[in-house]
Formats: C-alpha cells, sequence, structure tokens
C-alpha cells in the first residue's frame, strides 16, 4: 500500500491533472492508499456527524505525541478526501492540528468550489471532529 504524499507532493499532483474527472480519480486513488479500518472502529463512537456518506475518523496520541489517524467511509470519493485530510495533518502534534487551517490549501487545490454542497459540509464535518478530539487528546 503506497503513502499518502506529503502536502507539497498532494498540491503538485492535484494540479498535474488536467480536469475535474482527473482530479476525482486522483482523490479516489488516494482513499484507496488508507489502510483498511477494523470492524470495531467502524463504531458509533468513531462515526462522523453531518457527512451524507458514513465516515468513521480514528484519532490517536502515539508515545512521542504526534497525532495518527486512521479512517473509512462508504463512498469512494468521501474517502479519497478522509486521505487528503490526513495528508494535510500529517505528522502533527494536537497543537499543530489546532492551529493549522487547511482550508487555504483546499483553495490552492480549488478543491471546494467543485464539491456537491453535502460534501463541502461532509469535509468541514471531518475537520471539525479532528480538530474537536484533537483538542480532547492536547
Amino acid at each position: 500500500m503506497a503513502a499518502l504524499p506529503d502536502r507539497e507532493k498532494l498540491l503538485r499532483n492535484f494540479q498535474r491533472c488536467a480536469n475535474w474527472e482527473e482530479k476525482y480519480l486522483y482523490i479516489i486513488e488516494l482513499g484507496q492508499r488508507l489502510p483498511p479500518l477494523s470492524d470495531e472502529a467502524h463504531s458509533a463512537e468513531n462515526t462522523i456527524q453531518g457527512c451524507q456518506s458514513q465516515v468513521w475518523i480514528v484519532i490517536r496520541r502515539n508515545h512521542e505525541g504526534i497525532i495518527e489517524l486512521q479512517g473509512d467511509s462508504d463512498a469512494a470519493i468521501v474517502k479519497g478526501l478522509i486521505a487528503v485530510v490526513f495528508a494535510l495533518y500529517h505528522q502533527m502534534t494536537a497543537q499543530d492540528i489546532l492551529a493549522y487551517d487547511v482550508r487555504p490549501f483546499f483553495q490552492q487545490m480549488a478543491l471546494t468550489q467543485h464539491l456537491t454542497p453535502s460534501r463541502s459540509q461532509g469535509l468541514e464535518a471531518m475537520i471539525r471532529a479532528i480538530r474537536s478530539k484533537a483538542a480532547n487528546l492536547g
């Protein structure tokens, strides 16, 4: 399973896509790179409210204080959006996550203007949930 790209490579790869169809395919491919989420992790406790699709996100702090994220969705494009968010928050502490605004990055990728309103709301719900859980761990 290939690792997720870092922020800069993610942006470069996204900008190399010739059109939105290629960008959607790339987002779906990123989602396929996420490791499988255990059956136990598909629980109500890890469900993200506010998403039209089923979304589960697990957040843990490792012994070095770095936040580790795992996630899954029943929709391929949403699973890809989870992967994008995870790539942006990669190797951050809880404090880093709270201080980092991912929205300008989405604007650079021209991502939000091509998502349906419900997907945009779901993306916001994921970000809020990660930030909230990080605040509770911080």
